[in-house]
């Protein structure tokens, strides 16, 4: 019978996946695709979604340390309750002594929820494509930002600038683009960001930069900006709370991902980078050092 610890399914089919067979490969690849919920029907449905036979699913489950599938089952739902339900149900988790319609726990629900609608709908492959797009340091990246949004973007230069080189953020004055554009060809990648309501100056500069070859790459919501219709690549996350200004906590989320897989692909170029920095704020006494 499996640990019945903090480990999840999807950790134990991602440490047992050597030891699978292509069939249990491809079982699991159609349970991860969907998960948890592929894994919360039948036996019968699972194993007609993932195209394999009943034996296989069984074998998995047993493969990965559980007794059957009655007993993945039941650990699957217990991880559902625990990544659901109990971060709504035991608000005090959010705040102490805080009736459960207080702001704070309706915030905290509406942006749980965002974050997990938003991670369910990501393409893996597409997120490791812009991983790529952003690492390639035969490109230049150029990035953008609205009224609102301006501020995201310039976190993600912030940190890519340090990552790597040739790194471009556009300023808040639309008038400045065309500047910016001038460097951009089809050796460049423009990242937008680009929420609700949609920005006609981003558009147009998106246009622009498509018909110079720019590959874009779109930061948007779930209702997707126009600017989506010449983006290379969209990743189109939930924003809604009980407020009366959008979240910005799944978009972040997703740029702090690519930040790091970024790094890591870099990392023998960056961790360079990194030390001569260091070394320039030590020269310029700019950060507190201890004693």
């Amino acid at each position: 019978m499996a640990d019945k610890s903090s480990t999840t399914i999807a950790e134990l089919i991602r440490g047992n996946i050597g030891g699978l067979t292509r069939a249990e490969r491809q079982l699991a690849n159609a349970l991860m695709a969907n998960y948890p919920v592929a894994g919360l029907t039948s036996i019968t449905e699972l194993a007609k979604t993932a195209n394999v036979s009943t034996p296989t699913v069984l074998r998995m489950a047993k493969k990965i340390g559980f007794s059957g599938f009655p007993d993945f089952q039941s650990a699957l739902r217990r991880e559902l309750e625990a990544t659901l339900s109990n971060p709504i149900a035991k608000h005090d988790r959010w705040a102490l002594d805080v009736p459960e319609g207080h702001i704070l726990n309706r915030f905290a629900s509406a942006t749980i929820d965002n974050l997990q609608t938003s991670l369910q709908h990501i393409d893996h492959k597409m997120f490791d494509k812009v991983s790529g797009l952003l690492a390639d340091q035969d490109a230049s990246i150029h990035i953008v930002g609205g009224r609102i949004t301006h501020a995201i973007a310039d976190y993600l230069f912030t940190h890519l600038q340090v990552i790597r080189k040739d790194v471009h953020m556009l300023p808040s004055s639309a008038g400045l683009w065309p500047h910016h554009l001038l460097n951009m060809d089809n050796n460049a990648v423009l990242v937008v960001f680009d929420v609700r309501r949609y920005e006609a100056d981003l558009y147009k500069l998106a246009e622009l930069a498509q018909e110079r070859g720019t590959l874009i790459v779109l930061f948007t919501d779930q209702w997707m900006s126009p600017i989506s219709t010449t983006a290379l690549h969209s990743f189109n996350l939930r924003i809604e709370v009980p407020s009366g200004w959008d979240s910005a906590v799944a978009t972040l989320f997703m740029v702090e991902a690519l930040i790091a897989s970024v790094e890591n692909t870099l990392w023998p170029h960056t961790s360079s980078r990194m030390s001569e920095l260091e070394a320039l704020f030590d020269a310029t006494k700019r950060f507190r050092k201890s004693p």
